[in-house]
């Protein structure tokens, strides 16, 4: 029951019919308004500002926008749950509903639990969704960098699921750059080291010790044999095996965080040959019939020239015709595909799987790249399908306030699993959400264990347990109660007339408003920054219970007033329990 959803469509209904009426012009984009909680609550439940956005459009009928706002806030007076409706400002509507309306849609929560705010009631445009995260290369262990990008991918995949689409989560393995190369070569060095030889990890190699393990399959496996090969013989198998165990790592990383996907898409495997042609030269072909692929020279890049630049006809795709600032190159001066052909060919084969809408969580580190691949997918899919890619900016690793750079495993970052193992997978989960994704985080080891207002994690976590408390506290004063949805959704909700009560059942309406919104912008920050304010509040309206025992939650003097503030309690229970698991996070119903 999206309140504000509902209330969307019959304003847009009342301007579809003042066009049909010849009192507004036809068609107008109901998309373009708002219909959202007022800055202000005491200016009512409901804001709109459909007649500002569409004052140009109807200046021939109504020359000033409140006179438009005036108009519909006469017929939405005529609506049954309204209780008032006003002009403010320069022709913003404000709306204010019967108490009744908050009371239904408080027994809705009670009964559909954590189904409450689940679409498709909602208007989420996507029907099928790919979210490609982490994506890691398979060199190591994930640190927490790679922890902000596969949270954040997997709020959101779960976020969007909810809010009614169907969706996909998706890893990339880079298995077919020079890193996977560099990764060899330093495994080898263990291997040999496996087998008793002193070894030094030059400078380029990756010197962790994470190695180790493989260097010692390496040997298991194959004795000494390798050493009496040319690197052009054992490269290849190292390097499978490496990858192999690399990969087996990074899921291993990714379960401390129950972070699971469906699909791990092996780059390498877009350059194999099926019938003669690769994946990478089938998207080229495809670019090319389109008339978006040529063979060109670039301008030089402005300012210093790079030391690899050269000046030579290139094969280039038309990138620019789709809002890239140049044409971009698909081979390389020795003849081999780009980074950037490969990644064409990755997102060709998503648009043949069917995905409406496209979602790539990417380091802050790749933001040059964004235009390119954009302009790739409108090539491909004829503007059928949407990419989006979200930045994650860097994690600053903190302790106490001081900077945390080290570990033993890694060689010269702290990794994930160190992180998730200290302050465990919860605090993780939620910090990273925190702030919104393209913002600089700052992750302090220390203050997301404390059990203080200042952890969000523990505050929204708390506010889940406390409520628990409330309803134990209720069976001790009233052994017999049933606190089961359906019986509660019976008790007299006219009984909750505190001020406070009633604000905390109009902020948990909002949940399905902040589920759609969120999902529709990829934005599950929202979610995280909802969830602390709804916990802010019942911490507040506790507070003031202990100053006020006639607003406690449990009055063994009223069996009926009990009841009802339970129904309240409750309420909040379902609607933290599902942001909570939305985020992927824990509810717990105690706290020590």
């Amino acid at each position: 029951m999206n309140i504000y959803a509902e209330f969307h469509l019959r304003i847009a209904a009342i301007l579809d019919r003042f066009g049909k009426e010849g009192l507004l012009p036809q068609n107008l984009d109901a998309a373009r308004f708002v219909v959202e909680p007022p800055r202000d609550p005491a200016m009512g439940d409901l804001a709109c500002n459909a007649a500002m956005v569409f004052a140009r459009e109807a200046k021939e009928f109504y020359p000033n926008p409140r006179q438009l706002a005036a108009d519909l806030a006469f017929q939405l007076t005529q609506e049954p749950e309204v209780d008032q409706a006003e002009v403010a400002g320069p022709g913003f509507l404000n709306i204010r509903l019967k108490p009744r309306i908050f009371a239904d849609i408080l027994r809705v929560i009670l009964v559909e639990r954590g189904d409450f705010g689940r679409g498709p009631a909602g208007r989420v445009a996507a029907r099928k969704v790919n979210v490609e995260y982490v994506s890691a290369n398979p060199t190591g262990p994930m640190h927490i960098g790679h922890g902000r990008g596969a949270v954040f991918g997997d709020a959101l995949a779960g976020l969007v699921e909810f809010a009614g689409s169907q969706v996909t989560r998706e890893y990339y393995i880079n298995d077919a750059g020079a890193q996977v190369d560099v990764l060899a070569r330093s495994a080898y060095l263990r291997y040999l080291e496996a087998l008793g030889e002193s070894v030094t990890i030059p400078e380029g190699l990756y010197p962790g010790d994470y190695l180790k393990p493989v260097g010692a399959a390496l040997a298991k496996q194959y004795g000494g044999s390798l050493r009496e090969q040319s690197e052009a013989e054992w490269l290849g198998p190292v390097r499978d095996a490496s990858i192999e165990a690399m990969m087996a790592m990074i899921r291993e990383d990714l379960a401390a965080l129950n972070i699971t996907h469906e699909v791990f898409f092996s780059e390498r495997s877009l350059h194999v040959k099926n019938n003669g042609v690769s994946d990478v030269e089938a998207a080229i072909d495809d670019l090319r019939a389109k008339n978006l692929v040529y063979e060109g020279r670039l301008p030089p890049p402005k300012g210093q020239l790079p030391e690899d630049w050269e000046d030579r006809e290139q094969t280039l795709f038309k990138s620019t015709d789709f809002g890239d600032d140049v044409d971009r190159p698909l081979k390389k001066s020795d003849g081999s595909y780009t980074y950037f052909a490969s990644d064409i060919a990755y997102h060709r084969k998503k648009i043949e799987a069917g995905y409406d809408v496209l979602v790539d969580v990417w380091g802050a580190d790749h933001g040059g790249y964004v235009k390119r691949m954009n302009a790739a997918v409108v090539a491909l899919s004829g503007g059928a399908t949407t990419l989006d890619v979200k930045l994650c900016q860097m994690v600053k690793l903190m302790r106490e306030g001081e900077p945390v750079k080290m570990s033993k495993r890694s060689g010269d970052f702290v990794t994930l699993r160190e992180v998730v193992d200290e302050v465990g997978v919860d605090a993780v989960r939620f910090m990273m959400l925190t702030r919104k994704n393209d913002a600089p985080l700052e992750f302090d080891l220390a203050k997301v264990i404390e059990q203080s207002r200042d952890n969000p994690v523990f505050y929204v976590q708390y506010a889940h347990a406390r409520a628990h408390s409330a309803l134990r506290q209720a069976l001790a004063a009233f052994p017999d109660l049933d606190l089961s949805g359906p019986k509660l959704a019976a008790a007299d909700l006219a009984l909750l007339v505190d001020e406070s009560e009633q604000a905390l059942v109009k902020l948990m309406a909002q949940y399905p408003r902040v589920i759609e919104s969120a999902a529709t912008a990829h934005e599950p920050h929202r979610l995280a920054f909802y969830l602390h304010e709804l916990a802010s509040f019942f911490h507040s309206h506790w507070n003031r219970g202990k100053d006020q025992p006639q607003l406690r939650f449990v009055n063994q003097d009223s069996r009926d007033l009990t009841c009802a503030r339970l129904a309240l309690v409750t309420g909040l229970i379902n609607v933290l329990a599902s942001g909570l698991s939305v985020l992927g996070v824990k509810a717990p119903e105690e706290m020590r």
